[in-house]
Order: structure tokens, then C-alpha cells, then sequence
């Protein structure tokens, strides 16, 4: 069982900055694949970014650009750095482990003026 805690989230205004934090718990977080994902009201929730054990990045083509994943498994933790934020880019923000049911609570991003 791995558990997921996000954090980072707030309001923002369009044009800003926002940091995500996921730490995860247990050992194995170094072995693990992870990804962001995002909801929005009303709608489904969507694939933001991944990132593989070994460091490499995918995005939305939405958040090209904009959006950098990272990890650092020292701290068994994964980043989401998110840049020119967008109305668009409100919603509730999840860590998942893919490929698992593991998800965390989320955080919520509110973008607005």
C-alpha cells in the first residue's frame, strides 16, 4: 500500500506560479512511474504529466510549455511546477502511481482574477 499527499495547491492569479508537492510513503518510490492528473468542475479527470523511475517527461499538450514535472527520490516526492497558469487550468490536482489503484486526495488550483 503506497499513500499520496499532495500539497501546493491555492488561488492564483492567470499569469502565475504554483508548486505541487506529492510525497509518497514506503520504500519503493524510487521503482515507481508517477503522474499528475487533474479534474476540473463538471468535467473528466485528465492526464497532466508523467514522469518514469528513470526521469523521463510527457505532458499534455495543453501544459507544453507551461508545466514541468519532477521528482526527487531522496524525498519520495514529485513535483509539479506549473507556470503561465490559466482559468482553464483550475481543478482539483491528484498524484496517482500508474498502472495502480494509488491515488492521493488531491489539491485544489484555483485560477482567477
Amino acid at each position: 500500500q503506497v499513500q499520496l499527499v499532495e500539497s501546493g495547491g491555492g488561488l492564483v492569479q492567470p499569469g502565475g506560479s504554483l508548486r505541487l508537492s506529492c510525497s509518497a510513503s514506503g520504500s519503493l518510490f524510487s521503482i515507481y512511474n508517477m503522474a499528475w492528473y487533474r479534474q476540473a468542475p463538471g468535467k473528466q479527470r485528465e492526464l497532466v504529466a508523467t514522469i518514469t523511475n528513470s526521469g523521463s517527461t510527457d505532458y499534455a499538450d495543453s501544459v507544453k510549455g507551461r508545466f514541468t514535472i519532477s521528482r526527487d527520490n531522496a524525498k519520495n516526492t514529485v513535483y509539479l511546477q506549473m507556470n503561465r497558469l490559466q482559468p482553464a487550468d483550475t481543478g482539483v490536482y491528484y498524484c496517482k502511481v500508474p498502472g495502480t489503484s494509488y491515488w492521493g486526495q488531491g489539491t485544489q488550483v484555483t485560477v482567477s482574477s
